[in-house]
């Protein structure tokens, strides 16, 4: 049974589906993993344990009648906190939310229950997810399956960990500048940013509604697919017979490669190599017009988000960790004027991005320019807390402002991803074009 803990999601629902793995052995087996594991309290903020058997009952109940709900019914999943669980602690990582406890799932949540989805509990985050790093000392900093010295990447931290560390079989995160696919990268897993607006935000701890995306971290491109499926109750992407030959990327140059460090350059030079061998046409491109996007982010993020924010934070702000305090109350700067003109400019850059990229099925770029940062000195060196989260982010960051899907995947370099990305609402090619080259990175 322990080998169930390293198998793909896909995988485990056809070992269900066959009769060979067992729905409610399968969720004790996370529930032991979990109760044993050392770092359980760094990576789970609650489970959900009575939840988890009461699901894992019906799912195993179907499954012996022939009657499942999704090809993913049965097989446990975690769950960033910032989703509303009914009846089950949602507190978004922060101490201005101790207590809080809703009383219905997150549309996105009951979606996945309604496809047999098992709910093992809520994992740790960034405060209020707005951190690309996944440090957090107001409640927990979860590990990174690289390093113990290191941080695992934010604001979904606790999900890309209890995926890494065998404690679920996907997690559930959200991206606003990249808080799955930073962590999915720095964690060896494939992780997907969905449109925005695709996936259902009721019931979602917000951060800044435009930007906000659901999305998984997961094992494999199937995995993404399937989830992303059980997330809107749609059909699945078919990813049978997909290719790379023939398709032309581009590698964007502006801004995603400058300062690249050693490590990630090597990684997404390799990467690409390999796409190319299995005939991607390959190409460089400027889009100059993200160099105006680029700084909008400061406007657009902090005056949302504290737009949200504000009244809570400003009735109890030390309960807030200072840096992420801090980081909200930048948006103290902006006016309403400022924030309606960022919106025009930003529009127009995307405008651009789609004339300059529409060529191409994929825009290729590493997933993050930095390796995770050292624990020890984020902790103890703010002027390096803020150079590596606005690093970490930074190419991440295009994708959000420029309004498209985007997928990271692991390089075979530890820590190190490439990400491809491709025009809003077009997850179905992107996960085509990211199962083949799911192969070629193998």
């Amino acid at each position: 049974m322990q080998e169930w803990l390293k198998m793909t999601a896909a995988d485990l629902g056809r070992g269900i589906g066959a009769g060979d793995i067992d729905p409610v052995a399968l969720t004790e087996t996370y529930l032991d993993a979990i109760a044993n594991h050392p770092l359980r309290d760094r990576i789970y903020a609650r489970v959900t344990a009575d939840r988890a058997r009461a699901e894992a009952q019906a799912a195993a109940r179907r499954a012996a009648q022939g009657n499942r709900l999704s090809p993913l019914d049965g097989v446990p999943i975690s769950w960033k906190d910032l989703f509303d669980t009914g009846g089950a602690g949602t507190e978004a990582g922060s101490r201005l939310l101790a207590g809080r406890v809703p009383e219905r799932d997150a549309r996105v949540v009951g979606n996945a229950t309604a496809a047999g989805l098992i709910c093992l509990g809520k994992t740790h985050m960034s405060e209020l997810a707005f951190s690309g790093l996944g440090y957090n000392p107001s409640t927990a900093t979860p590990p990174c399956v690289n390093g113990d010295k290191a941080v695992p990447g934010g604001s979904s931290s606790g999900a890309a960990a209890s995926v890494a560390f065998n404690l679920a079989a996907i997690g559930i995160g959200s991206d606003t500048g990249g808080s799955v696919r930073i962590p999915s990268a720095w964690n060896d897993l494939v992780g997907l940013k969905t449109t925005s607006g695709r996936l259902s935000l009721e019931g979602v701890v917000p951060l800044s509604l435009r930007f906000d995306t659901v999305g998984p971290l997961c094992r494999s491109v199937e995995d993404a697919a399937l989830v992303l499926s059980a997330l809107e109750q749609g059909k699945a992407v078919d990813l049978e017979g997909a290719s790379l030959e023939g398709k032309r990327m581009a590698i964007l140059q502006t801004v995603a490669m400058d300062d690249v460090r050693d490590r990630p350059m090597q990684a997404f030079e390799q990467a690409v190599t390999k796409l190319s061998e299995m005939g991607v046409e390959i190409h460089e491109i400027d889009v100059p017009e993200i160099h105006t996007a680029m700084p909008l982010s400061g406007c657009l993020y902090t005056a949302e988000a504290y737009g949200l924010w504000r009244d809570v934070i400003e009735a109890n702000p030390d309960a807030m960790y200072d840096e992420i305090r801090k980081r909200f109350e930048l948006g103290r700067e902006h006016s309403g004027p400022d924030y309606v003109a960022a919106w025009a400019k930003l529009d127009a850059a995307r405008v651009a991005y789609d004339r300059a990229t529409a060529g191409y099925d994929a825009i290729l770029l590493p997933t993050a320019p930095i390796m995770p940062p050292d624990l020890e000195r984020l902790n103890s060196d703010p002027d390096y807390y803020v150079t590596e989260n606005l690093m970490a982010l930074r190419n991440t960051r295009i994708g959000n402002l420029m309004g498209v899907c985007a997928l990271t995947l692991p390089t075979g370099v530890p820590s190190c991803g490439v990400m491809m990305m491709a025009p809003p609402h077009g997850e179905a090619a992107l996960l085509r074009l990211g199962v083949a080259a799911e192969r070629a990175l193998a």
